[in-house]
C-alpha cells in the first residue's frame, strides 16, 4: 500500500551558502528540479550576506561547518533587513550545536551531511513550515509535484 505525503508548492527564493562548489550544484539542482524554487547561491558567508541584504531570499541553507558561518549568522540577526529570514543549517556533525544556540540564532532546523536529494525539498519545507505541494511516498521518495 503506498501512502503519500503531501505539501503545496510555491515558487520560494533561496539562497545556499556552501564552500563546496559540488555541494551548492547538487542543492541548486534539487531544489529547482524537485521544487520549482528560485536559487541563489554563495561560496562564502561574507558572500551570503551581501545576498541577503540585496535580494531578500525567503529562506538561507547554511553549510555551519564553514569559516565565518557563526560570524555570518551574528550579522544577519543584527541586520534589520534580513533579521527575519529563516536559516535552515547544513551540518555533518550536529551533535555539538545547544539547543541555546539555535534558539540564539533563530534556527529553523538542522539537515544532516551527507542527506538525500530527493527529499531535500520536503525537508527544507517542512522545517520552515512551508505549505508546499510536494509528494513522498512511504519510502520517502519523492513522487510528483502537483500544481
Amino acid at each position: 500500500m503506498k501512502t503519500v505525503e503531501k505539501i503545496a508548492i510555491n515558487t520560494r527564493k533561496i539562497l545556499l551558502i556552501d564552500h563546496e562548489l559540488i555541494v551548492r550544484e547538487v542543492l541548486e539542482l534539487c531544489l529547482q528540479d524537485l521544487a520549482n524554487w528560485d536559487i541563489l547561491t554563495a561560496d562564502s558567508p561574507l558572500s551570503g550576506l551581501e545576498q541577503a541584504e540585496t535580494e531578500r531570499p525567503d529562506a538561507i541553507v547554511l553549510d555551519i561547518g564553514m569559516r565565518g558561518s557563526f560570524m555570518f549568522l551574528q550579522q544577519l540577526r543584527s541586520t534589520r533587513k534580513t533579521q527575519a529570514i529563516p536559516v535552515v543549517l547544513l551540518s555533518a556533525n550536529a551533535k555539538w550545536l545547544d539547543p541555546k544556540f539555535l534558539q540564539q540564532y533563530k534556527i529553523s532546523g538542522i539537515i544532516l551531511k551527507p542527506f538525500n536529494p530527493v527529499t531535500l525539498p520536503v525537508e527544507i519545507a517542512k522545517l520552515l513550515n512551508w505549505d508546499d505541494n510536494l509528494l513522498l511516498n512511504s519510502q520517502n521518495n519523492l513522487t510528483s509535484i502537483v500544481r
